[in-house]
């Protein structure tokens, strides 16, 4: 590659920057010609490339890619350093590139339009709605639970595999795309990540490789969460990016599924969002609600802040603090709070169909 070639691409970094910011000014182009036009079609071709092959090939990209980077640190580093505008050049030509790939085949996503304005839903609610919606996320998950262990003090434990579990995630979505087809996913690549360890120590259930479009799960986490986390990565996969979209087509995913592990996951993993949310402005109120969950769930809530305990670093918060701003440089402006903005979704949601089954 000649040195003029090398430049153009380092400085095409700044009209690419630009480029985006302005498309991502307009959220109903992007969501008629990319979310739902160019991107359903990368994603279908990324998934069924890598989608059969058993391991993570993104993983394995990241490995490589780690191993290039030291081999450059150690073999042309030292000389570049003499050369500061050289390495600059070097450096502008690799986040170009990676920049554009990222956007292209994903990325830009994060500026369709927002779910709720798809679904005519309110991004507001009162304190009475979230508090009705919560009670019948308390009714919903303790009826379940009765179900799967009539003692209302007993855990519950998800009797089937990781893969088993990837692959009856695909019936919830089945059963979405009836009403919503933009959800359907025909041809499956849900991976558990080579990283399981390291996503652990940065406290993360799981994400997506933008660049092969492979939904990773950490393969370390508690195991009534999986069908849930896994719905959650599936939903990026499809083109939400919102991490509260993520979080409310995940439920969606996993309550509709006629498994009742699947409905327990995801009733759980949302009721705990809700709860937070009567806690945040209403104390006592929460007091009362968290009085009328089966003790068999606080369980199950326990042992994941166990889990999430025993990886907890003091890197952790740099890690949550880098994660929300990539989300706040990719059009979230609430960072990593956003994923708790899902309440907003799932109450008016719940009321727009009236307290049906989701």
């Amino acid at each position: 590659m000649s040195k003029h070639f090398k430049t153009l691409i380092a400085l095409s970094i700044i009209p690419q920057i630009i480029l985006v910011k302005i498309i991502g000014l307009f959220p109903n182009l992007v969501e008629s010609y990319y979310s739902s036009g160019i991107y359903p079609v990368i994603s279908k071709i990324a998934r069924y490339i890598f989608g059969w092959i058993p391991f993570s090939v993104g993983d394995i990209i990241y490995t490589l890619a780690i191993l290039l980077l030291i081999r450059f640190i150690i073999r042309r580093l030292p000389g570049l350093l003499k050369k500061p505008l050289q390495l600059l050049r070097e450096l502008l030509v690799v986040i170009s590139v990676l920049y554009a790939l990222f956007h292209l085949l994903w990325g830009f996503n994060y500026y369709r339009l927002p779910l709720h304005e798809k679904l005519n839903l309110s991004e507001q609610y009162t304190q009475e709605e979230l508090y009705n919606y919560t009670k019948y996320l308390i009714e919903k998950s303790n009826s379940i639970h009765r179900e799967l262990n009539p003692d209302s003090t007993a855990l519950i434990k998800i009797p089937y595999s990781r893969n088993e579990i990837y692959q009856m995630s695909l019936e919830g979505y089945q059963n979405l795309a009836s009403q919503y087809p933009n959800l359907q996913i025909e041809t499956q690549s849900i991976k558990t990540s080579l990283y399981s360890t390291g996503l652990s120590f940065m406290g993360y259930g799981g994400y997506l490789n933008p660049f092969t479009n492979e939904a990773q799960v950490n393969g370390l986490q508690i195991n009534y969460r999986y069908p849930v986390v896994s719905c959650h990565e599936q939903a990026h996969q499809i083109g939400y990016s919102a991490e509260n979209e993520a979080n409310f087509i995940g439920f969606l995913a996993a309550t509709n599924s006629s498994d009742l592990y699947f409905q327990y996951s995801g009733y759980l993993y949302v009721m705990r969002y809700a709860l937070a949310a009567v806690k945040r402005n209403s104390p006592e109120q929460f007091e009362i609600l968290k009085k009328q969950v089966y003790p068999g769930i606080i369980k199950n809530y326990i042992e994941v802040d166990t889990f999430w305990k025993k990886y907890q670093t003091k890197a952790e918060p740099l890690f949550k603090k880098t994660f929300n701003s990539f989300l706040k440089a990719n059009n979230q402006t609430k960072g990593i709070k956003s994923y708790s903005y899902v309440v907003a979704l799932l109450v008016n949601y719940h009321k727009a169909n009236d307290g049906k089954k989701q």
